[in-house]
């Protein structure tokens, strides 16, 4: 069992005499200064600020910051405009896609300490194919034989994402890639955390995809091709979604009426024949095998 470490106090959470010396919260050297006017406060910062336009981020020092608060200069914003308030200067501040006034906060723990706390390397294995393929049943599979080593994973599967987080997504184009964007998104942040994030989906379209990938170091980012023919997919159809899309019942499922764009160049395929296809415990190891010999899963 891991030794818990005991907790810490986040700025600002009690009051000076509540706790130790040693223990209480950061004050900004001379305390906090007085801003004149309209007699707010001026906070003056203690850390480098990250500064960031849309995707870019910068450091500003706190020399900087304390000499634009000092001078009741403004801030300039990413987006070129600049505000005043009398007596409070502002951090630099970013505007990233339909959010302004955002800042980015970096934390002391970061991915590589908790890479060395998990013992593994945080990952996407992004499994794509045809619907009745077998990604879900290869996800279940990985994570499993991952838990049994002592690996901590976790399993995005598209269909329980849409009983929440993607609810309000329909199976229209533009809802499709916004379902994928969300999930490489999350994923993104599992691998961040230290966890190999297993992503099953039918994520159809290439450019989709590439976009989950470009999210991560490429290669933090494994893409795995279920490579079985329809006619396998729709022998099986677990889910009845076949004879549906036939029927003509569903519209634009991907295989009959929709296109499926196989990878071009994805780290893993594994090619299922009418026939002959492999055990969920042999395509489990083939992927394994591969985090093995790339690094990700540590002694």
């Amino acid at each position: 069992m891991l030794a818990r470490a005991p907790p810490q106090l986040c700025s600002g959470a009690a009051v000076a005499g509540d706790v130790p010396s040693s223990r209480r919260p950061w004050v900004p050297a001379g305390g906090l200064a007085r801003g004149g006017g309209a007699g707010g406060v001026r906070l003056v910062a203690a850390r480098p600020v990250v500064a960031a336009a849309a995707g870019e981020r910068r450091m500003v020092s706190p020399e900087t910051v304390a000499a634009a608060a000092d001078s009741g200069m403004t801030t300039q914003l990413a987006n070129g405009s600049s505000s005043a308030v009398a007596g409070i200067s502002k951090f630099v501040t970013s505007t990233v896609g339909k959010s302004t006034n955002i800042l980015w906060h970096d934390c002391p723990i970061g991915q590589t300490e908790r890479q060395n706390l998990l013992n593994q390397k945080g990952c996407v294995v992004w499994i794509t194919g045809l619907s009745g393929s077998g990604k879900s049943t290869l996800a279940c599979a990985l994570s499993r034989e991952l838990h049994f080593r002592g690996h901590l994973t976790y399993v995005l599967d598209g269909d329980n994402l849409r009983h929440g987080l993607n609810r309000d997504l329909s199976f229209k184009a533009e809802d499709r890639a916004e379902n994928i964007r969300r999930v490489g998104e999350v994923a993104k942040l599992f691998a961040d955390a230290g966890l190999i994030c297993i992503a099953s989906l039918i994520s159809p379209y290439r450019s989709d995809r590439s976009v989950c990938r470009s999210l991560l170091p490429k290669s933090s980012f494994i893409e795995v091709f279920l490579n079985a023919p329809l006619e396998v997919c729709e022998a099986r159809d677990p889910k009845g979604l076949y004879k549906l899309a036939r029927a003509g019942k569903i519209k634009g499922f991907t295989g009959i009426d929709d296109p499926y764009e196989p990878p071009s160049d994805c780290e893993i395929v594994i090619t299922c024949k009418i026939g002959d296809c492999p055990s969920p415990k042999s395509m489990a190891d083939q992927v394994v095998s591969y985090l093995e010999a790339n690094g990700f899963l540590l002694d």
